[in-house]
């Protein structure tokens, strides 16, 4: 079921994790790995059937992947790390904080959601349109199952109940762009929802942390070391 996550380590301190979104790689934030690396021991993991990971064959969900950085942490021997998870990372990262909240210090949501509801209209629905068309291909081309799964994530996952975010006691902060595609209203539904959660909209899209870094790597850093 393990399989051997690749993953970029940069700097060194305490550990800070940072987790990309569907379909991509820890390549997404580029802008992020010389300012953080300055005072953290940056690991930036490709998930499961992304970027140079393999897609190995165990469940390709969320809790899956959660369970991945888990087994990872575990054979690096790191007990404790910061989480910044972006879109499906930072569902990955809030689904890893509510098993194993006592393994994180520091909880960093950008873009993430608590349900599929939780994105706009204007963006789930060709989401829908392509995971169906992709799911009638891959009965007769095999190539298409990769894409199927991945857009399968999007259309149905995650599935968390605000109230269990209650039980999530260390710091957290939630950011989003100001024309994000998450719901601006779901955003400050998961931010008022856990105990310490601070929200911080900036200008920008779903990827405020590649458009807009400098704004981005300033929120998190005050966050990380206040």
């Amino acid at each position: 079921m393990n399989i051997d996550l690749y993953c970029l380590r940069q700097g060194s301190g305490f550990p800070l994790f940072l987790l990309h979104g569907n379909g991509e790689d820890g390549s997404y934030f580029q802008n992020q790995l010389e300012p953080f690396s300055r005072r953290y021991s940056l690991f930036v993991p490709d998930t499961r059937g992304h970027g140079r990971t393999p897609r190995g064959t165990a469940p390709f969900t969320l809790e899956q992947f959660a369970e991945d950085l888990r087994s990872f942490m575990d054979r690096q021997g790191i007990e404790k790390a910061h989480l910044l998870g972006f879109s499906d990372g930072g569902n990955i990262a809030l689904l890893f904080a509510l098993k194993y909240p006592e393994r994180v210090g520091k909880l960093i949501l950008n873009g993430a959601n608590l349900d599929p509801k939780g994105v706009k209209p204007s963006v789930q629905l060709p989401i829908l349109l392509g995971y169906g068309l992709a799911s009638l291909i891959s009965l007769f081309d095999k190539k298409a199952v990769a894409k199927k799964e991945l857009l399968g994530l999007m259309v149905n996952q995650p599935h968390i109940a605000p109230q269990a975010l209650s039980t999530l006691r260390m710091p957290a902060l939630v950011v989003a762009g100001d024309k994000d595609m998450i719901k601006e209203s779901h955003t400050r539904l998961i931010a008022r929802s856990l105990p310490n959660g601070q929200l911080c909209i900036l200008p920008g899209s779903h990827f405020v942390a590649h458009e807009n870094p400098q704004a981005f790597n300033q929120a998190v850093l005050h966050f990380l070391v206040e």
